[in-house]
């Protein structure tokens, strides 16, 4: 069972941790099991726990040091035993220093630690995990490419991946698409322009950055103003407007400019 702490309200956090009997509020027509009845005997996982407010870190640190809770609206105490894991992208320490982060949860949750570092600091995996998302990719939407070239796993490995794995997996999925079923190769990735360690020389304007982007699509899908507009989520007629605007009429065919 999974749970995200920074998509919980305040006023629900007690009865998604522990479920509520009915009639124990407003709009409570049935009992309901909480996480922890939910992975009674299995795992609960609790995602994003550094966002988890001071109420809700108080029950969870109750329930984990008694092993029962009692439902909203209910009196008898349940027995549980769940094995629960937690992950944060938050420097915990930093937070219990300024009073944000209990350090007795801390410690009855840390048992075990597992660091993950950032995706720029284990390059490594990158095939694999590249192979991962296309699998999935294929699995979920039918999308399927042939492979990726050795340059572009080169390419994705000297990137910095500020969005870690999220950005990584619109990556790909963006160059699925523009490769239309073949190799997945540098050109496809450049469509994104990835962000590179070191400030920029020059700042952009907003106008500078969609035409280059506009441009890089164009070119990578050989003038297909269909394909283009599936790349851009935009409509065909605001596509020809752009290209009548930056004059990318070279673009346009597929031609480099």
């Amino acid at each position: 069972v999974a749970l995200n702490c920074a998509a919980i309200a305040e006023g629900i956090a007690e009865s998604e941790l522990f479920g509520h009997e009915r009639g124990a509020f407003t709009g409570a027509i049935t009992r309901r099991a909480g996480c922890f009845e939910q992975a009674d005997g299995g795992t609960l996982f609790l995602d994003e726990i550094g966002e988890a407010s001071p109420a809700f870190q108080a029950k969870l640190l109750r329930v984990l040091d008694r092993g029962e809770f009692v439902r909203v609206g209910g009196q008898s105490p349940i027995q549980t035993q769940v094995r629960v894991i937690a992950a944060t992208n938050r420097d915990l320490d930093s937070m219990i220093e300024q009073g944000e982060f209990r350090l007795d949860l801390f410690y009855r949750l840390s048992a075990v630690t597992i660091p993950l570092p950032p995706l720029r600091e284990r390059s490594e995996d990158i095939p694999h995990i590249v192979q991962a998302m296309l699998t999935r990719l294929k699995a979920d939407t039918g999308v399927e490419v042939q492979g990726v070239s050795e340059a572009a796993v080169a390419y994705l490995a000297g990137c910095e991946w500020p969005g870690n794995l999220r950005e990584l997996q619109h990556a790909i999925y963006r160059a699925a698409l523009a490769c239309q079923k073949g190799v997945i190769r540098p050109e496809h990735l450049d469509v994104l322009s990835h962000t590179q360690s070191g400030a920029p020389d020059k700042i952009e304007t907003l106008n500078e950055i969609e035409q280059a982007h506009i441009e890089r699509v164009m070119l990578v899908t050989g003038g297909n103003q269909g394909r283009a507009c599936e790349l851009l989520g935009i409509s065909r007629p605001t596509l020809r407007r752009k290209i009548r605007r930056y004059a990318l009429e070279r673009a346009k065919n597929g031609q480099v400019c």
